[in-house]
């Protein structure tokens, strides 16, 4: 297939242009001025809309296998192209859990038939599996996940032998959940001591504190930087930790990078008054300062990406009492316009919120082929309207779970159409049913 986009204005390496560009099966064959129109299958007419390399989600939890009621590989990635999101990195705590070969490899069988995005899987670290994280290919998979925090079934990364083993052995990158689990159950058993088993969700950020945060990801990056492992810190969450980054580095070179998730750039403590459990979520969402300093630091460079961590539960599971309720909630399919919001209202520009959200994860994590505008890449594109609403309902949510935490509001810029391996998967609110995600490869020696 040949694909011409026609009039658009080209979002690119600090750049934005108006140009042509041609799709030729999987890959990006031309970037110019005034293409031909001859011997092309198809022509769009993007005057006036923008094109955006596919976003690149570093962090997302599809539930499949083993939790497949709140979400699962098809249904999830089918809302992620409909987001823009044309590839996923997808995390180890599904059950069974991630920590073996065979198990990770299944999850990319299950992938190769029903992704419709491309899609890579993280290797789960334990406190006794260090054998099968040798074991990991570094061609095609992602990199090694560690929760330094409470998480599914055997999960949970505690003894310092066994952290100081993995950061020494493991030449992937290393990406870590980080919350001290010590600090958590101090906090928790104060809130119960003050209000029983009827804590308000208001607690959440008090249980899950600034120090809770802080001392894990101090904890971790003080261990990269003696053992020299490559560490990537997901979901911050606290102005605390932004001590901890630095900026005047460029990203190819950083041993140490971070991640901040849209929910914690647009949502602060005061929403748990209208919200309630659906913006709950691990970290917490914390106060307006934090957020201000997550801010600051996404655009000083300090914080390398933004990413989701999609995490979806059932309406039923997430409207029990607070300490019932599971943390996490669906972001992939409004993640991007929810950013573009925040570029309409001046937090952060256009070249910007590529940088982060496609360039960015291409670079950090080696990602061959993909994360930007560029002849000979594979063709993940995204066209958006900036001048066009639409209101988040019920009727149009895609994750199975069926909720949002943007249901009810109007965003205003619309996605109209995506682009997967040169395929056009999502058209003007459209799924081509035909699945063609890709499994990504990995440029490392």
């Amino acid at each position: 297939m040949k694909i011409l986009i026609k009039n658009a204005k080209l979002v690119n390496e600090n750049q934005i242009f108006e140009s042509d560009l041609l799709i030729e099966n999987d890959l990006i064959k031309k970037i110019a001025q005034n293409i031909s129109e001859e011997n092309v299958d198809k022509i769009i007419d993007a005057s006036g809309k923008y094109l955006l390399p596919g976003i690149i989600d570093d962090q997302v939890h599809f539930r499949e296998p083993g939790l497949t009621w709140k979400g699962d590989i098809e249904s999830e990635s089918r809302a992620a192209i409909a987001g823009g999101i044309t590839s996923f990195i997808e995390q180890p705590n599904t059950v069974p859990n991630a920590v073996t070969q065979e198990v990770l490899e299944e999850k990319y069988k299950i992938a190769s038939k029903n992704s419709y995005a491309n899609y890579s899987f993280m290797m789960g670290g334990t406190n006794d599996n260090l054998e099968e994280l040798l074991k990991t290919n570094p061609r095609n998979v992602a990199g090694i996940k560690l929760f330094l925090g409470s998480s599914t079934g055997n999960m949970l990364v505690d003894n310092p032998e066994s952290l100081e083993k993995i950061f020494s052995n493991v030449k992937l990158l290393i990406a870590v959940h980080c919350e001290d689990e010590t600090t958590i159950k101090e906090n928790l058993a104060k809130a119960k001591e003050k209000y029983g088993e009827d804590i308000p969700v208001e607690m959440h950020p008090i249980i899950r504190s600034e120090d809770a945060c802080y001392i894990s990801s101090s904890k971790a990056i003080d261990l990269a930087k003696k053992t020299g492992a490559r560490l990537h810190v997901f979901h911050l969450s606290t102005a605390k930790e932004m001590d901890l980054f630095q900026n005047n580095i460029p990203l190819k070179e950083k041993k140490i990078t971070a991640e901040v998730c849209v929910h914690h750039l647009s949502f602060s403590d005061k929403d748990y008054s209208v919200k309630g459990n659906f913006i709950k979520w691990n970290p917490a969402i914390k106060t307006q300062k934090d957020q201000d300093a997550l801010w600051k630091a996404l655009l000083d460079d300090r914080i390398d990406v933004v990413a989701t961590d999609h995490a979806p539960h059932t309406l039923e599971e997430k409207s029990q009492k607070y300490l019932q309720a599971p943390s996490g909630g669906p972001l992939v399919q409004h993640a991007l316009n929810q950013m573009l919001e925040h570029y309409k209202n001046g937090k952060i520009s256009l070249v910007k919120l590529v940088e982060k959200m496609c360039h960015n994860p291409a670079i950090l994590f080696e990602i061959e082929k993909r994360g930007f505008l560029k002849e000979g890449f594979k063709a993940d594109l995204v066209l958006v309207d900036l001048n066009e609403k639409y209101t988040v309902s019920k009727e149009n949510i895609l994750a199975k779970c069926g909720w949002s935490p943007f249901e009810g509001t109007t965003f205003h810029s619309k996605i109209t159409h995506t682009f997967v391996n040169g395929n056009l998967v999502y058209e003007n609110g459209e799924i081509n049913q035909e699945k063609c995600g890709e499994r990504l490869l990995f440029e490392r020696v």
